[in-house]
């Protein structure tokens, strides 16, 4: 099969049935607030095993021969799609094996296991993961499972689209992010077909912005890309059936930065209380820095997936607070004599900021014999508070620096 329908999604929405949730579409006040639209977040997070990868690996597998069955299945994948494969094979009771890059989290590699399916580490980035699976495939006659450009997977995942529809048919715009592309043609061929007039707006990694690359210079563009947050989406090649459907049915590819990933990442947990992953929280992300456009118009986005791992997510937020403010790290120089870390204490507690953690260093050589060096790590409230202790220091003290 090298054409996807809407039948097709429609086929792949009767056989999830009872497998996948139909995850719950929820409008999201802060979203609102920060972009002056109703923005209604669609929670694939909480899909099983995580994200939607399951509803593409279900339908795929449900649709292969009792023959191809036998021989099992093999895919490639940093995490999510690994998890949905595993789960999909557990379930028709078939072998799954899945290569996953050498470093990949150990959170999602345990989770793969623990789902089922066997686990091969192999490669230092997911394209030698997924070269050594085509190897294991061409040995194996096992049935290569394809992360997006596969119909049915994008059939699988089109299925979103039909959900959102039925839960807000009056939606307007509908913004997803885009890895290699299979998630956003599903969904943009099931809801364009159901209304024409709807908007699809794609969210890539700076990163890692192969498809809307590939769409600029209208022939698939493979990129050299660089490591993300959003590690679920930083694909460096699109797939040709999902290139095809983006331009046909896509209007228009923004791309995030890092920062805003991880300060959206932050915002969810904060106002929302959802884990969203990097590639999660990618369309989100976009929709308040990048689409100041639209106002007063009704928005879906989709968390694409949840599965972050947790020393991760503490580096997410540690980044997200000290870009909006909220922690600093101040440096300065202290005379070497008692209490004069506790004035220079007694001055930050003076301004509301709440020390975190103090290093105090007498040893450096760019310092001279009778002083020392005073790291502070500082809570804070917001950039001005941020600069008026900065100020504060600096009217006392020499070589302040604030981060």
């Amino acid at each position: 099969m090298k054409n996807i329908s809407f039948q097709e999604i429609k086929k792949a929405q009767i056989i999830l049935q009872g497998v996948s949730y139909n995850t719950a579409l929820v409008y999201n006040h802060a979203l609102s607030d920060l972009s002056g639209n109703q923005v209604y977040v669609k929670m694939e997070n909480l899909q099983r095993t995580g994200s939607f990868k399951l509803r593409g690996a279900y339908n795929k597998i449900s649709n292969l021969t009792p023959e191809e069955k036998q021989r099992g299945v093999i895919a490639s994948s940093a995490g999510n799609h690994a998890q949905g494969v595993a789960v999909a094979a557990t379930l028709y009771g078939i072998k799954a094996t899945i290569v996953m890059p050498s470093h990949a989290p150990l959170s999602k590699v345990s989770a793969t296991r623990n789902y089922g399916a066997e686990v091969i580490l192999h490669g230092e980035n997911y394209d030698e993961a997924y070269n050594e699976a085509l190897r294991l495939q061409a040995e194996t006659q096992a049935t290569f499972i394809h992360p997006f450009n596969d119909p049915l997977v994008i059939a699988g995942q089109g299925t979103i689209g039909l959900e959102i529809l039925d839960d807000l048919p009056d939606v307007e715009i509908v913004v997803l992010p885009i890895g290699g592309g299979g998630l956003i043609s599903g969904i943009a061929l099931a809801v364009k077909t159901l209304n024409p007039a709807i908007k699809v707006i794609g969210v890539q990694s700076k990163n890692n912005p192969s498809m809307a690359e590939s769409v600029a210079q209208q022939h698939i563009t493979t990129i050299k890309g660089i490591p993300s947050i959003a590690d679920g989406i930083a694909v460096k090649t699109p797939g040709d059936l999902t290139f095809d459907l983006v331009k046909q049915y896509v209007d228009e590819i923004i791309t995030v930065d890092e920062d805003e990933i991880a300060s959206t990442m932050l915002l969810f947990l904060e106002s929302a209380k959802v884990v969203a992953e990097g590639a999660g929280a990618a369309a989100a992300a976009g929709i308040i820095h990048s689409l100041s456009e639209y106002k007063n118009r009704k928005i879906a986005a989709v968390i694409s997936g949840g599965n972050v791992d947790v020393n991760l997510l503490a580096r997410t937020i540690d980044k997200g607070l000290v870009n909006k403010g909220r922690k600093c790290f101040l440096t300065t120089v202290i005379s070497d004599r008692p209490g004069a870390l506790a004035q220079l204490l007694q001055l930050i507690a003076c301004k509301g900021a709440n020390v975190l953690a103090v290093t105090h260093r007498r040893e450096t050589l760019d310092i001279p014999i009778s002083y020392a060096k005073v790291e502070l790590e500082l809570e804070t409230t917001d950039p001005a508070h941020v600069q008026k202790i900065k100020t504060l220091v600096e009217e006392n003290y020499y070589r302040v620096d604030v981060q």
